[in-house]
């Protein structure tokens, strides 16, 4: 049985009110939150009807779509989940869901070696393995990089739906170094990953300069409809992140040649796996691996550079290696203590 937009969306939106044992659902209150969902995200104003969700609690009880959701109901009017762990959302594809998923990974398979489609090997090799698993009773094959505790992932979609959408934000950010957190006006414009992190690019209202935003510093958010979105009239983002190692900079930094030496034993690091797509091997022989790269120095480069310990100096400029000396007699400073 093949499930529509709508219906997912009602079914999902039951299931969340029934894994929510801090409140009790009556059949008014699902049909109301589900009427609320449907207009958030669809724009639905007619509501839903009585009869639609009674329809869709008997789908969700029944084997038709493979949930079997033990829903009961107590005292004659509240709904709920007999099993407090149950969600649709972990039930196992049935046979003909994974038959279909198979030949949809199968089709994207054929189109990987493509230079557009050069990015989803990743997602190829995820969605092969949790079909994998969904059919076989077997250990993971594959691990991908993952930081479960990593907070702020819940804001992801929001987010990536306001930059979408050019929905201007209130957003309530606690920076690090801030006694506490401030509410901003900002204009969302994209969403960046690097080393498992993301962060939001934005521009704040009344500032004339792109601000980045880490989402595990975001405490909250929501849209603001009145607020006029201020589109972005910079450089392509490509671009614009082309001279850099991570996420940090702005937009009056300017590339400058960066020179190192790494020895012989950790070279094969470097020429495997570049620093930047810029990088150019100067020098190669017994005495080490002397090669440039084309970027903006930042915190990150920092720590790209700082993690190979002894086996790398900086050439050029002076200044980064002037503070890269520094954070390294710092650190061995500590151990004195």
């Amino acid at each position: 049985m093949s499930v529509n937009k709508l219906a997912l969306i009602r079914y999902k939106t039951i299931d969340a009110c029934l894994r929510n044992r801090r409140r009790k659902w009556t059949l008014e209150d699902l049909i109301d939150k589900t009427a609320e969902v449907l207009y958030e995200t669809e724009g639905i104003t007619s509501g839903v009807s009585r009869r639609t969700i009674q329809a869709d609690i008997q789908l969700m009880r029944s084997n038709t779509l493979g949930y079997n959701a033990p829903i009961v109901v107590t005292e004659r009017k509240y709904y709920s989940y007999s099993d407090p762990s149950y969600s649709i959302t972990n039930t196992p594809m049935n046979d003909t869901d994974l038959g279909k998923m198979k030949e949809i990974v199968a089709m994207l398979k054929q189109f990987n070696g493509f230079s557009y489609f050069e990015d989803m090997s990743e997602m190829i090799a995820r969605l092969e393995n949790n079909l994998y698993q969904s059919s076989h009773e077997h250990n993971n094959c594959i691990q991908f990089e993952n930081n479960r505790s990593l907070r702020g992932l819940e804001h992801l979609n929001g987010l990536y739906q306001a930059a979408l959408q050019r929905k201007a934000l209130l957003i309530e950010y606690k920076s690090f170094k801030a006694a506490k957190s401030q509410e901003h006006i900002c204009y969302p414009y994209l969403l960046k990953e690097y080393r498992n992190r993301w962060f939001l690019i934005v521009k704040q209202k009344g500032a004339p300069h792109l601000l980045t935003m880490a989402l595990d510093r975001i405490v909250s958010f929501h849209e603001l409809p009145r607020e006029k979105y201020l589109p972005y009239t910079g450089p392509d983002f490509e671009a614009y992140y082309a001279d850099l190692v991570g996420v940090t900079r702005s937009e009056k930094d300017v590339p400058q040649k960066v020179v190192l030496q790494i020895n012989s034993k950790d070279a094969p690091y470097i020429l495997t796996k570049p620093l930047h797509h810029s990088q150019q091997v100067l020098k190669n022989d017994k005495d080490g691996l002397v090669f440039s790269i084309q970027v903006i120095p930042n915190f990150e480069l920092e720590r790209e550079i700082l993690g190979f310990g002894e086996s790398i100096k900086i050439l050029a400029p002076r200044s980064l290696a002037a503070r890269i000396r520094r954070r390294i007699t710092e650190a061995a400073a500590r151990y004195e203590e």
